[in-house]
């Protein structure tokens, strides 16, 4: 017997929301996305008009659509960081399921409250960690947990940000500064520590970090630097410029993320206006940025495995990169491909997870699509076992950065109760 079909509404229409809604474009028999709440009137329009979402059915504001009686069986809840805590302990008051993007909030006090309100209300509840859903990472998990490397001892991963991508997100845009969104290391790299509380299969104890902001600061600038890109005769020399990555990316046909933050129908025009007058064309020397650009969190976990993480801005932006070193064995990873080493017969074999990209959902690895079939595979049957980025195990591993971050600020080791 096939599963009922899932209807969905969305709080914001940016890149995620509009993003993993798509879904339901490609599985209509699974997903129907019947209900938006978006302040911006092109998101909002361009969102119904993709999945026919009557007029009544459209909002501006979250608030609108969850004063409205239950009309949807979950409600997916997309918007900036500082955004979730309130739409989310509303809408499971109201009775929704819930598909949160992380980080589930910039404070612990709020990933609590949001946890205790699903929890109370019994709504099936699932945050996007999608690197737990990848092909990449299943096979990984299978070649762990059959012993292929023996007992895991220790874990080390990389996330090489890219240069472009930290200018454009954490020094220009909409995560750039902590009292907006949140600090680095959680916003973008939750996910990582979620990543390797998954993979490690054992609790956290303790964490030490340290980082700073080193380079996107008015320190660094280089001599005559002007506050825009495209008044500025320091240009031509600098990788970080806005006019050399939005504007070539557009040259090389690419249209989509990042370029269409900047303006909704990007053209050489409009890219050049949106560089003029808005956010993305500012120096990021000269930016209202306070997140860091590097950070390293050394962790310890139970059965005195170890694990390190670095984030580093100062790549050319690729997947992430992971080391993982057992007692007969160990495994290195790009977010692709894996090589398996066996020390009883010093062989090394290629093990390539890529998978055919046929759908549009291929984001992070395919993670995007995987998180969104669990949750509504999840929501049909009633299983929350079917989602692996569940309420407790999100706690836990956003416990995790938030001792860590407050190790960095403290400058000391921080025991994880």
């Amino acid at each position: 017997m096939a599963d009922k079909t899932v209807t969905l509404i969305v709080d914001g229409a940016g890149g995620r929301g509009s993003g993993c809604s798509r879904f339901a474009l490609e599985h209509p028999d699974r997903l129907r996305v019947v209900g938006v709440a978006e302040p911006d009137d092109y998101r909002r329009e361009r969102m119904a008009k993709t999945y026919g979402i009557s007029p009544e059915n459209q909002f501006k504001t979250w608030e609108d659509m969850a004063a409205r009686e239950q009309f949807a069986d979950a409600v997916f809840i997309a918007t900036q960081d500082a955004m979730h805590a309130d739409p989310s302990v509303a809408f499971a008051d109201k009775g929704y399921d819930i598909l949160l993007e992380k980080p589930m909030a910039p404070n612990e006090a709020d990933c609590r409250r949001i946890v205790e309100s699903a929890k109370r209300n019994g709504a099936l509840f699932g945050v996007c960690h999608v690197l737990r859903y990848t092909s990449y990472t299943r096979k990984l998990i299978e070649l762990i947990r059959s012993g292929a490397i023996g007992d895991v001892v220790s874990l080390n991963r990389i996330e090489p940000v890219g240069y472009w991508h930290q200018a454009h997100s954490f020094v220009r845009g909409h995560w750039r500064n902590e009292q907006e969104s949140s600090f680095m290391l959680l916003a973008k790299s939750c996910h990582d520590l979620d990543w390797v509380r998954y993979v490690m299969g054992v609790r956290c104890t303790r964490v030490a970090s340290f980082g700073s902001l080193k380079h996107f600061c008015p320190e660094e600038a280089p001599e005559g630097a002007a506050d825009r890109c495209l008044d500025c005769p320091a240009e031509s020399n600098c990788p970080y410029s806005a006019k050399r990555i939005y504007l070539g990316f557009l040259e090389k046909g690419r249209a989509g993320w990042p370029v269409d933050v900047l303006t909704p129908n990007p053209t050489p025009e409009s890219v050049q206006k949106a560089l003029r007058e808005g956010p993305y064309g500012r120096c990021v020397y000269r930016c209202d940025n306070d997140v860091v650009d590097n950070q390293v969190v050394s962790m310890q976990f139970e059965g005195g495995r170890t694990a390190n993480f670095t984030m580093t801005a100062f790549t050319k932006g690729e997947g992430r990169r992971t080391s993982i070193f057992g007692t007969r064995g160990e495994i290195y990873g790009d977010d692709t491909r894996l090589w398996l080493t066996d020390f009883l017969t010093d062989k090394t074999t290629e093990i390539d997870t890529a998978q055919p990209d046929a759908t549009a959902l291929g984001g992070h690895g395919g993670g995007d699509y995987g998180i969104m079939g669990a949750f509504v595979r999840a929501v049909a049957r009633r299983d929350q076992s079917l989602i692996l980025s569940g309420p407790d195990e999100t706690l836990e591993s956003h416990v995790m950065v938030f001792r860590a971050e407050q190790s960095r600020r403290e400058g000391r080791m921080v025991e994880i109760d």
